[in-house]
């Protein structure tokens, strides 16, 4: 994480130095640094970095995925569940490397109280994207709803780990811990 930081910082450098504008870093070493920066407890405008964590990770690099992921919120802020699996199968049949699509059909099969469905969705994407804490917190959230307390603390506690600013995650684990760890007398 550092080293990535450092390589954008001495490029930037460099860019100076020559009298060309900045090196503006890819995608993917934003992504990095902004990553670090939201597990950070101390870090300014957490709400900004998370935004626009969200933004780069629901960039595909396909111009036919991202259409298919638009549909696919659009239908889901419409409350068209099914139509939003529609398009998100879809979109998982053409980019099936895209932990993003995964995510979204979660969360279409979580709002469908399609929980089995939703956890399977939420494993891919996790195994595409590990360090995804939406995923983390999405998972959390159905395993304490099928009342197993030990497994969503250990899924909220990953997902605080790599961002510590979301308020349901932190009211998650205060609320788990003494039922899963027990209370100091």
């Amino acid at each position: 994480m550092v080293k990535k930081l450092l390589v954008a910082v001495l490029l930037t450098l460099v860019a100076a130095a020559v009298g060309a504008q900045a090196v503006r870093p890819t995608p993917g070493e934003e992504l990095e640094v902004l990553l670090d920066r939201i597990a950070d407890p101390a870090t300014e405008e957490p709400d900004a970095i998370e935004t626009r964590i969200m933004e780069l990770w629901a960039i595909s690099g396909s111009d036919t995925a991202d259409f298919l992921l638009q549909r696919g919120q659009a239908a889901l802020n419409a409350e068209d569940y099914p139509t939003a699996v529609a398009h998100l199968s879809a979109l998982i049949d053409h980019a099936p490397e895209f932990a993003e699509a995964w995510n979204a059909r979660a969360t279409a099969y979580f709002l469908m109280e399609e929980y089995a469905l939703s956890v399977a969705d939420i494993e891919v994407a996790l195994a595409l994207n590990p360090r995804h804490f939406g995923a983390l917190a999405g998972l959390g959230i159905i395993l304490e709803q099928s009342g197993r307390d030990a497994q969503a603390l250990s899924a909220f506690r990953a997902a605080q780990v790599l961002n510590p600013h979301r308020e349901q995650v932190n009211d998650a684990v205060t609320r788990l811990s003494p039922r899963v760890d027990g209370t100091a007398l």
